[in-house]
């Protein structure tokens, strides 16, 4: 049988974004798997979305204890995906201003405040840094954060602008 929304104005073939509270609970609860899908995938494109959101106050609501279980465990791995992700793509961002800055890894780290072997965890995603960490790198590699290269600053640029001031 097929799965009908009851006085809501959205239907199931709409995007599940569009279902809120009343659509997710009906999908759930009378749902079948297509439906428990395309939830999923909702979560996949944004794990931290209203969908998430959502779908947390649903679960509260939902009687079956399986079907509780069985989003959480979905909602609960689809995070755990996506911090792998960030962190990935965080360790990335640090290698390339490490690449970018033409220094060892050692001078680097150096250079950060921090030892080698720390770097090292960042590096491979073990460990995240700090926002504050990310921007220092940043200020090393000389570059502005979205790719655009900036000469870094040295003594002797700092002396030149100075000099262009008095201009």
């Amino acid at each position: 049988m097929a799965l009908k929304f009851r006085n809501l104005t959205v239907s199931p073939e709409d995007p599940v974004e569009t279902w809120g509270f009343e659509g997710l609970l009906a999908a759930i609860e009378r749902g079948d798997r297509t439906h428990w899908r395309r939830i999923a995938e909702a979560l996949e494109a944004d794990p931290r979305g209203e969908v998430a959101q959502d779908l947390r106050e649903v679960l509260a609501a939902v009687e079956n204890p399986a079907m509780v279980a069985l989003f959480e465990s979905i909602q609960q791995q689809i995070l755990q995906e996506a911090e792998a992700h960030e962190r990935a793509a965080v360790a990335t961002r640090l290698q390339e201003y490490v690449r970018a800055s033409g220094l060892s890894r050692a001078e680097f780290a150096a250079r950060l405040g921090t030892s080698q072997s720390r770097l090292s965890t960042y590096l491979s995603g073990k460990v995240v840094p700090s926002a504050v960490l990310m921007v220092r790198a940043e200020r090393i590699a000389g570059t502005s954060g979205n790719g655009a290269s900036r000469q870094p600053a040295t003594m002797a640029n700092a002396s030149r602008d100075n000099d262009d001031q008095d201009l």
